[in-house]
């Protein structure tokens, strides 16, 4: 039998602690390899907790959709959700360890700034960012940023590459989300322009986030064709002609997505 998760651990004595939300987990660690499946007072007297409180905390879990119900045995169990925030964590960092080398590689060349990005639902995440120097480029792009991909040169290039179905479902996400970026247009705003950028593999334009700089954004594909993410290079306008793309620096480019995605395949990347 597994023993009750501590009641009297960690964050109790600590003035800061949400105590809620520690109970809330002491729930989650409840379920294991032996305990898959449990019932309200199962969990109640595993974690060390009234059948009230269980209860409350049960709900909510489930309303957040870290915990399913099964209405006919009345016992509770984990969701892909809770299993997949370990994963996701893990499966992040192996993303930067990843993309870092060909992006390093690309600003040692371009001597800017280069990006990696991944869809997250209706955000675009930024995985890895390396810089050359402390240039700065006036707006607040870091490691861990989100964005509605719709947005931005990086995650339209992303969006490009998606198919149908999957690019409808960015839409019913992101349709109604609040953003601080200036572009406020709809996502289906930028349908027109994903042919053109789905037939040259890349978008190459003024940036959308700040004046005066310029974003070469291109995917980072799977073997099917399906975008895993997207690296981007941002440069400032004044350095060359805005609307001149150096045929070299979209060839790194190039070679750095492709060395990303072999990087991943190699993995063992699902």
């Amino acid at each position: 039998m597994t023993a009750k998760v501590s009641t009297k651990a960690g964050v109790n004595g600590a003035k800061s602690a949400v105590l809620s939300l520690a109970k809330g987990f002491r729930v989650l660690e409840v379920f294991s390899e032996d305990h898959t499946d449990l019932t309200i007072s199962g969990i109640a007297g595993h974690a060390g907790l009234d059948v009230g409180t269980a209860f409350r905390l049960l709900n909510t879990l489930v309303e957040l959709g870290y915990l399913r119900r099964d209405e006919a045995t009345k016992q509770f169990s984990l969701t892909h959700k809770a299993v997949e925030l370990g994963f996701r964590a893990i499966g992040r960092r192996q993303l930067r360890a990843i993309a870092r080398p060909a992006l390093r590689r690309l600003v040692h060349h371009a001597g800017e700034v280069a990006n990696f990005a991944v869809l997250a639902g209706a955000d675009l995440l930024f995985i890895e960012r390396i810089r050359a120097g402390l240039v700065r480029f006036g707006v607040d792009i870091h490691i861990g940023t989100t964005m509605p991909a719709h947005v931005s040169v990086i995650g339209q290039s992303i969006l490009a590459f998606l198919s149908p179905e999957a690019l409808e479902r960015y839409v019913a996400l992101s349709e109604n989300a609040v953003h601080s970026y200036r572009d406020k247009s709809s996502p289906r705003a930028m349908f027109a322009a994903l042919p053109r950028i789905r037939a040259q593999g890349y978008v190459f334009s003024a940036s959308t986030l700040a004046d005066g700089i310029r974003v070469l954004a291109l995917p980072v594909l799977d073997a099917n064709g399906a975008p895993i993410g997207a690296i981007s290079i941002t440069t400032p306008i004044v350095r060359e002609d805005a609307d001149q793309l150096d045929p070299e620096l979209l060839a790194q480019a190039r070679q750095a997505a492709r060395d990303i995605a072999a990087a991943l395949d190699g993995a063992g990347r699902d």
